[in-house]
């Protein structure tokens, strides 16, 4: 059931917490922060949690103003999204991931969606500022991201390209094994793990845009920072 419960004190961080901060719903709001979902979609990107708790996190959120539904684009059935109100927590997700990169790492097997690698894309990327605007295509647990290189940052959208210098598809803890180490793409291609179409050489610089950033004061992560 959903929960009312309050800390009942007026401080803003825990007022906060009474908005976001039941089990699950920080993770609600990171799958929502690229695209609109569907609930089956969430429960895909979420297979830890029950149909019935995603649910309750969901009617919470909603009520508090954190997301909304809406129409899905293809099917009868509604898709949820970040309000204003909502978005706002984007900057609070990452400084929070950030932070938990050096909390312990979760008992296998652990679960890492699309989103999560793709938001650390987004956030941790740096390509060359001074080379050409390029787009890939990316195809990660069956959907379709399109990833822009250009001005020494990187931009992702929900959907096919209307062009690309090169397609990889993978999973998303594939994508995340090469965004720590692009050296590794040759075998991943070779054992199947990834298909490459295209210009190979945009997709090494996209992987090497996080694992050696162009700038000079930036140091190499060691590993990759998903969400």
């Amino acid at each position: 059931m959903p929960t009312s419960r309050s800390y009942r004190d007026s401080c803003g961080i825990a007022r906060a917490l009474d908005v976001v901060g039941e089990r699950w719903a920080l993770l609600v709001v990171r799958e929502l922060l690229l695209e609109p979902q569907r609930f089956s979609e969430l429960r895909h990107a979420l297979p830890n949690i029950s149909s019935n708790l995603l649910a309750d996190r969901l009617r919470e959120l909603e009520h508090r103003g954190v997301i909304r539904r809406r129409p899905a684009a293809t099917e009868r059935a509604q898709a949820y999204e970040l309000t204003e109100w909502g978005r706002k927590l984007e900057p609070m997700l990452a400084a929070l991931g950030e932070w938990g990169i050096d909390a312990p790492e979760p008992p296998a097997p652990a679960a890492l969606s699309a989103s999560s690698v793709l938001i650390f894309l987004r956030g941790a990327a740096r390509p060359d500022p001074a080379a050409e605007p390029t787009t890939c295509r990316l195809e990660l647990d069956g959907r379709v991201w399109t990833v822009r290189m250009a001005s020494g940052r990187v931009a992702v959208e929900p959907g096919e390209p209307a062009t690309a210098a090169a397609s990889l598809r993978a999973d998303p803890k594939t994508f995340s094994a090469l965004l720590t180490d692009p050296a590794t793409l040759p075998t991943a291609r070779d054992d199947g793990s990834a298909t490459v179409v295209g210009d190979v050489s945009a997709i090494d610089r996209l992987l090497r845009s996080v694992s050696e950033p162009w700038s000079a004061g930036e140091q190499r992560p060691a590993e990759v920072r998903s969400l």
